[in-house]
């Protein structure tokens, strides 16, 4: 079929379209691919082809995806040429609702891209926790205990994103009040490959400081938490601002080697 029939009135429409016209969506709330669950999709797409169109919107000359990058890697990786896909106009402010609702529907997310996703949607639409909720048909309380796995250190949730932690293990772990404390107790979770109800009955034991005074953590200014958050807007990415052990700090979150290439250029570009 041609690329010019493929859309129809601006609607929806069912065509195929070659791997090369067809671009991820780097904003798209999935950043993880397990590679064994990768290798699976790419040999049942050798043998029975792409079941699924993938979903995508036309961007200058080429196709960008909203929904379906794990189908459309898998098939690369399978030597396709050209895949099924459906065209939709879809706006700038839709496209990330569409690839983080699908993602969810298909459980397809980590709880760190999950949280990572709302804070996207509230951020981004001027959403609060009730409206994301109805957004994507979970409860408030849902919303609200999912947003705060990003309170956990960035080390806590490396360990999530390797599916070393669950959700579970975040809730016991976030009610030990120090970060130090919170790795601690990752780690020793991970090493020792406790359950939930185990790192539960822990937590009480690494809230209690071992040092001979007890160290106060200072608030973190809210010009840090400013400069954050517009680092994360001009980034795409997540950063973070603060102090470690009296050292100020920035630390920005990075997948590959391309989106690292990307961050680099948009910081040295004049």
């Amino acid at each position: 079929m041609e690329e010019a029939n493929a859309e129809v009135g601006g609607t929806a429409a069912d065509t195929t379209l070659p791997l090369k016209k067809i671009k991820p969506n780097k904003g798209q709330p999935r950043k993880n691919f397990d590679a064994d669950e990768l290798a699976e999709l790419t040999d049942s797409i050798k043998q029975n082809g792409v079941l699924q169109p993938i979903l995508v919107r036309k961007k200058g000359s080429f196709y960008e995806i909203v929904a379906g990058e794990r189908r459309y890697q898998a098939a690369k990786l399978a030597g396709l040429e050209e895949v099924p896909v459906v065209i939709r106009d879809i706006s700038d402010e839709d496209v990330f609702k569409l690839a983080l609702i699908e993602n969810l529907q298909r459980s397809d997310l980590n709880p760190i891209e999950e949280a990572q996703g709302y804070k996207q949607l509230i951020d981004q639409n001027d959403l609060t926790q009730e409206g994301v909720a109805k957004l994507v048909s979970k409860s408030r309380s849902a919303i609200t205990n999912t947003l705060r796995l990003l309170d956990l250190p960035i080390e806590v949730q490396d360990l999530m994103r390797d599916g070393k932690l669950t959700a579970g293990h975040a809730r016991a772990i976030l009610a030990v009040p120090t970060e130090e404390s919170r790795i601690k107790l990752a780690q020793k979770v991970v090493n020792e490959g406790l359950s939930v109800r185990q790192t539960e009955r822990l937590a009480p034991l690494f809230s209690v400081n071992q040092d001979d005074e007890p160290v106060r953590r200072l608030p973190v200014p809210q010009s840090y938490k400013r400069a954050a958050r517009e680092m994360r807007l001009a980034l795409d990415t997540n950063v973070k601002v603060k102090n470690v052990r009296g050292k100020n700090k920035i630390e920005i979150e990075f997948d590959s080697e391309e989106q690292l290439s990307h961050i680099v250029d948009l910081l040295t570009r004049e």
